[in-house]
């Protein structure tokens, strides 16, 4: 109840601070990225539970000639990279932590798929809320490999307060401003999960 209390005050707070850079966003995205502004996608909540997460475009939508989606590579601008540099492109996640779906802490909600691809120590990770930041993102974010992320994001869900909530939070506050760990070596961001090692 206190972790909830907490997201919901900070959310609220953070959403009306912050209108203004969401608006200025919003329109550049409009202006360099076209419509839609929002990129919407389904991912796996508390207990896999499926949920709609929003955040800004980063990417234009451009496909082959069978109507497939291009590599992330030539799909990423300079401008979608700024935003993923800033992390502009997670605010209206926000929405997300009020309706619920999410927490401000917490292991980040990855794809669909891979909910089949875990062992069961990894989907242990879906035990709380998925958070717009966490534990695995200040300790190394898309840098690391899946093993590791995985497990540091189990290691939140056994250890999880809100102090070290709090702690997290200001990391996030300086991971951003010095943009590390954005992207996997010789990745736009990460290589996909294709599950583990037997």
């Amino acid at each position: 109840m206190t972790k909830r209390a907490f997201d919901l005050i900070v959310s609220v707070s953070a959403l009306f601070a912050l209108l203004p850079v969401l608006l200025m966003t919003a329109i550049l995205v409009r202006i360099k990225l076209g419509s839609p502004i929002f990129f919407r996608q389904t991912r796996p909540g508390r207990d896999g539970k499926p949920f709609k997460m929003v955040k800004f475009r980063t990417m234009l939508d451009a496909v082959d000639k069978q109507g497939n989606p291009l590599p992330d590579q030539l799909r990423m601008t300079s401008f979608g990279t700024f935003l993923r540099a800033t992390s502009l492109d997670e605010l209206p996640e926000l929405w997300n932590v009020i309706k619920g779906d999410m927490s401000l802490v917490g292991p980040r909600p990855l794809l669909m798929e891979y909910l089949s691809l875990y062992s069961e120590e990894q989907f242990r990770r879906h035990n709380v809320r998925p958070g717009v930041t966490g534990w695995a993102q200040v300790n190394g974010r898309n840098a690391i490999s899946w093993e590791d992320k995985f497990k540091l994001d189990v290691w939140y869900v056994d250890n999880q307060s809100i102090w070290l909530d709090l702690k997290i939070l200001f990391l996030t506050v300086k991971k951003v401003l010095v943009r590390d760990g954005i992207s996997g070596e010789g990745e736009v961001t990460m290589s996909k999960f294709t599950g583990n090692d037997n």
